[in-house]
């Protein structure tokens, strides 16, 4: 069963992306969400596959009507020239990322630093879990792509790594 707070929580963060549907399931459950135009607002569907009722849930909830911002517009820049030998480090869910484990802990990585494939360089915060990405390959940090504390989207270039 989804609870009201955990559905808020996701139109926040599904308000702040470019995506448009989301699609859980959880318990039996199963809760999509979709995303229309700004003045359609964000249709929240909660499906039942067991046959169950959820008490609570409301089947449409606009993005006005629990105060999320405006759609904030990514201003990832990749780099001038793309390089074909780099690997590029994704994130693999939507989140917050963030490049240390506490604002006063120096970043994970930096530019320049040789990462081995289960070096740690970023956390991904998504329905308040930390969960650490790894560099996956074994090379050098080449560049940054996303800011502290930015939301990321699923598939969103993070790092790029100059394999060795």
């Amino acid at each position: 069963m989804f609870k009201l707070d955990e559905i808020k929580e996701l139109i926040e963060l599904m308000d702040k992306t470019t995506l448009h549907e989301l699609e859980i399931e959880n318990e039996g459950a199963r809760l999509c969400i979709r995303k229309f135009g700004k003045s359609e607002g964000i249709l929240v569907q909660p499906s039942v596959l067991s046959g169950a009722s959820h008490p609570g849930v409301p089947a449409h909830v606009s993005a006005d009507s629990i105060n999320v911002g405006q759609v904030v517009e990514s201003t990832t820049q990749s780099p001038s020239v793309p390089d074909a030998n780099l690997h590029t480090i994704v994130s693999p869910m939507v989140g917050t990322f963030y490049r240390s484990s506490s604002p006063d802990a120096n970043p994970f990585v930096n530019i320049g630093d040789k990462v081995g494939d289960k070096t740690t360089v970023c956390i991904i915060e998504a329905m308040k879990l930390m969960n650490e990405l790894e560099a996956e390959v074994k090379g050098t940090i080449i560049d940054v792509l996303v800011e502290n504390g930015q939301l990321v989207e699923y598939g969103q270039p993070l790092f790029l790594v100059k394999p060795e």
